[in-house]
């Protein structure tokens, strides 16, 4: 049996949006409903960065994710974050498929904040504000167009360059650059920075916005005021996550949150064990560390989709 190996130009062609959205739902629900195994990230430091083993199984699937995040990569020419996926048999274990994961990692990032706006944002939302502008924010804005007609999609960074990319990226669009409080006045904001102390402040934040709190990912990382926290209803993709480095891990660990804030996980709202927004001013926080879940169930798509083309590169991995 023939091991696949689809490297990064042929993985994005086969990335869709509007097939990830529901293929990341469906593993929120699955994990909820404890149909899928997901053991926390595994953090490797290194001197210029860290590496994260990321292992999942869903019905019917399984693997791993090795997945690197080095800030000063961009200075080689080379992506901040990338990521290679062994797709198995979860029967017999064969590596029934090698891929790249960089771009996977960044459509089911995108994905899992446009299911969780889906669930917690109002359902009149038609601004989106991005807090930084890289590679994420590109996901962010396909994942939340393939959900709402967004009238306006508001922008910044510190980088006037990313910026400019990003509102040239997506000419069918309105995008454009703001001061971050006037980022903050939309109907959903997603924060993608890399930030290690918090960039948006509370008097920024105003009733019935939904936030997706992507960037803290690391052990003391965070993007938000504690304060936006201990007026929001808060969600998390996994709470063991979340609580060491997800946006609450450093307001946790100083004292600074009232745990009672987290109402629940994404999945329990998708799964309807929980519910979500109650009113139309309520803040709500989605805070999304990246799960292992939402990566194998972009695998066994594509995986899906291509297991029978022979023109992608083969090899007896395994040999009896």
């Amino acid at each position: 049996m023939p091991t696949m190996f689809l490297c990064k130009s042929e993985i994005l062609p086969l990335l869709d949006m509007k097939e990830v959205i529901p293929a990341v739902e469906n593993a929120f629900r699955q994990w909820a409903l404890g149909k899928a195994q997901m053991p926390p990230k595994s953090y490797l430091t290194v001197d210029k960065g860290d590496f994260r083993a990321m292992p999942a199984s869903l019905p019917g699937a399984a693997g791993m994710k090795w997945v690197n995040v080095h800030p000063a990569n961009p200075s080689r020419n080379l992506p901040t974050v990338m990521a290679v996926i062994i797709y198995s048999d979860p029967e017999t274990g064969y590596p029934l498929a090698v891929m790249d994961g960089t771009d996977i990692t960044a459509y089911r990032t995108g994905a899992a904040s446009a299911v969780a706006s889906k669930y917690l944002a109002r359902k009149d939302a038609s601004t989106l504000g991005l807090v930084g502008a890289g590679r994420q924010a590109h996901t962010q804005l396909m994942a939340h167009a393939a959900l709402y007609d967004l009238k306006l999609v508001k922008v910044y960074d510190l980088s006037e360059a990313s910026t400019s990319r990003l509102i040239k990226a997506f000419p069918q669009y309105r995008i454009e650059a703001h001061t971050l409080p006037e980022v903050m006045d939309s109907d959903i904001v997603c924060t993608v920075t890399p930030a290690h102390s918090p960039v948006v402040r509370k008097e920024w934040v105003k009733p019935g916005v939904h936030i997706n709190a992507v960037g803290a990912d690391a052990h003391g990382k965070e993007e938000l005021d504690p304060e936006i926290l201990n007026e929001a209803v808060i969600f998390v993709d996994d709470m063991r996550q979340a609580s060491t480095s997800g946006e609450v891990n450093v307001p946790l660990d100083k004292g600074l949150l009232d745990p009672n804030r987290i109402r629940g996980s994404l999945g329990d709202v998708v799964a309807g064990t929980k519910k979500g927004r109650t009113n139309d001013r309520e803040i709500t926080v989605f805070d999304s560390t990246g799960l292992a879940i939402e990566d194998i169930a972009c695998a066994h798509m594509i995986y899906e989709k291509v297991k029978r083309n022979s023109e992608f590169t083969r090899l007896n991995f395994v040999e009896a």
